[in-house]
């Protein structure tokens, strides 16, 4: 169901919102509702797990039309971290993908980079990079701070 740009946008109040937005469409294919939430810039980019990157809003359109002919992704964000500055924020995420397989539906990982701008229109996604993880299960290497604040 595509909803009108007034609609839409009272759901991206904040980069949450539009990340929330952006992994429900991919969980539906819904094209019309991802193309949403990406801002009207001329150097926005995407890039799919071992693919080129695709800059501008028509080339994204067309990369996710192709994904989406094989149907909705199982994809869900895990292990966010976020770091927000003024009108930017850059979103990390573990994403979980269930594939089929020989031996019945698997988790795989992929590693994401999210990066949102706020806009006059409100938050919108500038960069969707994503690589693919390795192993079944992706363990994080943390460096802890070293100074307390």
């Amino acid at each position: 169901m595509h909803r009108p740009k007034a609609q839409t946008a009272a759901l991206m109040a904040s980069p949450e919102d539009i990340e929330q937005q952006f992994y429900e469409a991919l969980q539906h294919a819904e094209l019309d509702r991802l193309m949403d939430i990406w801002a009207d810039e001329d150097e926005v980019s995407c890039v799919h797990p071992g693919g080129p990157r695709v800059v501008g809003l028509a080339a994204i359109r067309a990369a996710f039309e192709t994904v989406f002919q094989q149907g909705p992704i199982a994809v869900t964000p895990e292990r966010v971290r976020r770091l927000h500055t003024g009108d930017t924020a850059i979103h990390q995420v573990l994403e979980r993908v269930q594939v089929e397989g020989a031996d019945g539906v698997q988790s795989a990982w992929v590693i994401a980079t999210n990066v949102y701008l706020k806009t006059s229109h409100g938050w919108r996604m500038v960069l969707h990079h994503a690589s693919p993880g390795t192993g079944h299960d992706i363990q994080e290497v943390v460096q802890e701070p070293t100074i307390l604040h």
